[in-house]
């Protein structure tokens, strides 16, 4: 598989990762995006997640010029291109694949520090995630310091549009079934969830 490299690997756990990559880049993938982590080429072994965080540190240059009365446009565009001031990625594991076969479980080893990391191409989504098999939404939902309700209309709506090309309508209404069943015993999170994804306008029918 062929794709632009994002970045690499600050550090790493179980259950996810931080990457480190240019801050001008134009391919960094949105939140709720899916990316791919490949470990090792000969088992075709790679590790699969979502991003929930994307953010820029500060530093004492940039304390600077914010309190200047008058800020050039030269500078501020040096600062963003030239500066090797790195844009940070955190990234929750909700599966990885050996061998073409695909497990919505923790990877068994967390990637190494200065591995490269992928965006999942729309044919990835789809082999992640066929229709009727939502195993890894559990590892989202057990996230309670991330923004789960918006993480998950997010990702919905990146992948209703990739199973939609590879002609599978009924996926977004598959997967809304499924998150219902999963939180039928927590009504605050269900509703919060509902309501994201209708304001993220899947064109899909989510009955409360």
């Amino acid at each position: 598989m062929t794709s632009i490299e994002i970045g690499r690997l600050l550090r790493s756990g179980i259950t996810g990762c931080v990457v480190g990559c240019k801050a001008s880049q134009q391919d960094v993938p949105e939140f709720g995006g899916m990316v791919r982590i490949p470990i090792d080429d000969l088992s075709q072994t790679q590790v699969f997640g979502l991003v929930y965080d994307i953010h820029i540190d500060d530093d004492g240059l940039v304390r600077q010029l914010v309190t200047s009365e008058k800020v050039s446009e030269e500078i501020i565009m040096d600062n963003r291109l030239n500066r090797n001031v790195p844009l940070e990625i955190s990234v929750l594991f909700i599966g990885y694949q050996v061998d073409q076969q695909i497990y919505h479980l923790l990877p068994p080893r967390p990637p190494l520090t200065l591995d490269a990391i992928y965006p999942c191409a729309q044919e990835d989504l789809v082999r992640f995630s066929p229709v009727g098999q939502f195993g890894y939404f559990r590892h989202v939902l057990r996230a309670g310091d991330l923004p789960v309700s918006e993480l998950i209309a997010s990702h919905l709506k990146q992948m209703v549009h990739a199973q939609r090309t590879a002609g599978n309508p009924g996926w977004g209404i598959a997967a809304v079934q499924e998150l219902i069943v999963l939180l039928r015993d927590d009504y605050p999170t269900l509703m919060a969830v509902l309501g994201a994804v209708a304001d993220a306008r899947l064109d899909i029918e989510v009955s409360r």
